[in-house]
């Protein structure tokens, strides 16, 4: 299945959910107005876009509608999609256009990071590139192990030290081996948690230190992994690791697990971080560059769902 067909697969119990908010406001729907509007935010809401993003779109909605006769189901469709692509305008695409490149990884333990690191690997083994997988993740017990196994079953490189040792000091001796043996990729496993911010901060400029140093002008994603099923709480985690590492990117999983899909658009629009990768399955290639338009066309409810 391509991107659209899984997305709308995995939205399926979100659309669900929002049709029937949808469906209260087209059946009497002729017009915007106060009443359509609210019915509108309510519906947004739902989908756990969030409260301030809703409203924004809705007020969006709101000055196109005074410009615009908008008066059918489809007219209104096509606003709203129109108005959440534009808050969501943000370029997805994994920019790694140097030999060797960087993906740095984050996140908290449990949603899903080492998988994806994984799959991003295994993903471009399968492209004919020759990767690195640095195991600076040296806090969390067996989290080396993990990362090996998938490593293996990627055919990728690893580099790892014992458990406890420094993070930084394992990057470096993975860019060492990625320079020595003509690595095209270098996809770094972090820490998912210390014990505070500052901690966090330390740590990951201590890396940055190290990449910058010995492999100055190197193209680098810094991507943070999140856990879909977890609503608003994945927001809080974004909001919060924004702050302390630059992020140019979110992987988003369990895509296919939540009715809330509309989290995508919370982090999107309401951060400024783009959603670049997203998990919708167990399976190897369930990882999936995101597609603004296509998750959007499969997020909200069918215009003839909406008007039965």
């Amino acid at each position: 299945m391509g991107f659209f067909d899984k997305i709308k697969q995995g939205l399926k119990r979100t659309t669900d959910a929002v049709s029937e908010q949808f469906s209260d406001i087209m059946s009497t729907f002729v017009k915007i107005d106060a009443d359509s509007l609210e019915q509108l935010e309510e519906a947004l809401i739902l989908s756990d876009i969030g409260a301030t993003v809703a409203a924004e779109a809705t007020e969006k909605v709101e000055d196109i509608a005074k410009h615009q006769r908008i008066d059918t189901p489809l007219a209104l469709r096509c606003v709203l999609k129109d108005v959440l692509s534009d808050m969501m305008d943000h370029d997805t695409e994994l920019h790694l256009d140097t030999k060797p490149a960087v993906i740095l990884v984050i996140g908290v333990n449990g949603v899903g990071k080492t998988t994806s690191i994984g799959k991003i690997a295994s993903r471009y083994v399968a492209e004919g590139k020759k990767v690195m997988l640095s195991a600076a993740d040296t806090f969390r017990a067996a989290a080396a192990d993990q990362l090996e196994i998938w490593a293996k079953r990627a055919g990728a490189d690893i580099v790892r030290h014992g458990e406890g040792s420094d993070p930084a000091a394992v990057v470096f001796d993975s860019i060492a081996a990625a320079k020595a043996r003509g690595s095209d990729v270098i996809i770094i496993d972090t820490a998912g948690r210390l014990h505070n911010k500052q901690n966090l901060m330390n740590e990951l400029g201590k890396i940055d230190r190290i990449i910058d140093r010995e492999l100055p002008g190197a193209a680098r994603e810094t991507l943070l992994v999140l856990d879909a099923t977890t609503g608003q709480n994945a927001v809080y985690q974004a909001e919060s690791f924004n702050k302390v590492a630059k992020l140019t990117g979110i992987i988003l999983t369990k895509l296919d697990g939540t009715a809330k899909g509309g989290i995508v658009v919370a982090i999107s629009a309401g951060l400024g971080v783009p959603v670049k990768l997203v998990g919708v399955g167990e399976g190897i290639d369930d990882l999936m560059d995101f597609n603004r338009s296509e998750f959007l066309e499969a997020l909200l409810p069918p215009v003839e769902d909406m008007e039965s």
